[in-house]
């Protein structure tokens, strides 16, 4: 059974929330810890995961605002609230680079001694078992909900992942005498938070300028296989993965009834809606079609339609 579109707004929530807590005590715990033992890539893996958590935080109050019905000041909806603060997400992820390379700056000039022990490995291996699980688990509910948040905090997430297999490596290199490894790793960590960054914001300011959200040849295809349908032309999606809008232009034959040539629009929009739900507005926009028809808009099959 689909999950009711009142009840999406919930469920992302609960998704959020439970995150949220995962991801503070991983960030929290290794911050500590990394301050108390001097590790930049600990640090640095502490304040990548402690944006996680504002990520959820953020994506709370999204949720909260985007679920709002249409209005009279906002007749689609409030649903790009949600693409609004992915942005700040990414925004606050460069944010966090800075500091990432500012404790690399001050492990170069000023040299610490790190004190690498058992509870190191156990703290990272720990927190790497929190991170697989949010990714899988977000990802999953981001994918049930159609939701691009979830998605992104997925993603955000398996970064966590790779740069904490990468800290650990630097711990076991530490423990070996070299040193430096550390410093690296820290840096390496702040590159994929910039680049983690940099690939929601790409994504987010795309459905805020209304990118495409649909292959255009599967709406032709749903349209020229009604009945009267002569041709499809002007087709035009935007929104969110889960919350599109579509117009398009459909001709039929000139010397139908007005009566008859709403019908056809009407099947039109059941069809679409039948075969791609997350489209929940369709402006079908109906005009004569062109005597001879011109070749890119006319239905494949039916360019000998005689009026």
């Amino acid at each position: 059974m689909e999950l009711r579109n009142r009840d999406r707004p919930l469920e992302i929530r609960r998704v959020l929330l439970i995150t949220l807590v995962l991801n503070l005590l991983a960030s929290a715990s290794k911050i500590f810890y990394g301050y108390f033992i001097h590790s930049v890539a600990i640090v640095a893996e502490g304040f990548h995961s402690m944006f996680d958590g504002i990520s959820n935080v953020a994506g709370l109050v999204g949720i909260r605002f985007s679920s709002y019905p249409p209005d009279e000041e906002h007749p689609y909806g409030h649903r790009k609230i949600e693409s609004v603060l992915t942005i700040f997400v990414g925004a606050v992820m460069f944010v966090t680079c800075l500091e990432i390379f500012r404790k690399v700056y001050d492990s170069l000039v000023h040299k610490q001694e790190i004190a690498v022990s058992a509870v190191s490995f156990v703290l990272m291996a720990g927190t790497l078992v929190v991170n697989i699980f949010v990714a899988l688990y977000e990802k999953r509910k981001g994918k049930k909900l159609n939701s691009e948040f979830l998605l992104a905090d997925a993603r955000h997430t398996q970064c966590d992942i790779y740069s904490t297999i990468g800290v650990i490596i630097s711990l076991i290199l530490v423990r070996l005498g070299i040193t430096y490894a550390d410093t690296i790793v820290g840096a390496l960590v702040g590159v994929l938070v910039a680049k983690a960054g940099f690939d929601i914001l790409k994504e987010s300011a795309a459905i805020l300028v209304d990118k495409r959200q649909l292959d255009t040849a599967l709406i032709n295809k749903i349209v020229c296989s009604i009945d009267g349908v002569t041709g499809c032309h002007k087709i035009r999606t935007r929104g969110t993965n889960s919350t599109i809008f579509l117009d398009l232009h459909v001709m039929v034959n000139p010397l139908l009834t007005v009566e008859s040539a709403h019908r056809i629009a009407h099947v039109a929009e059941e069809n679409i809606r039948g075969r791609i739900p997350e489209i929940i507005d369709i402006v079908v926009h109906i005009e004569p079609a062109t005597d001879p028809p011109e070749a890119d808009w006319i239905c494949k099959g039916k360019d000998n339609v005689e009026f």
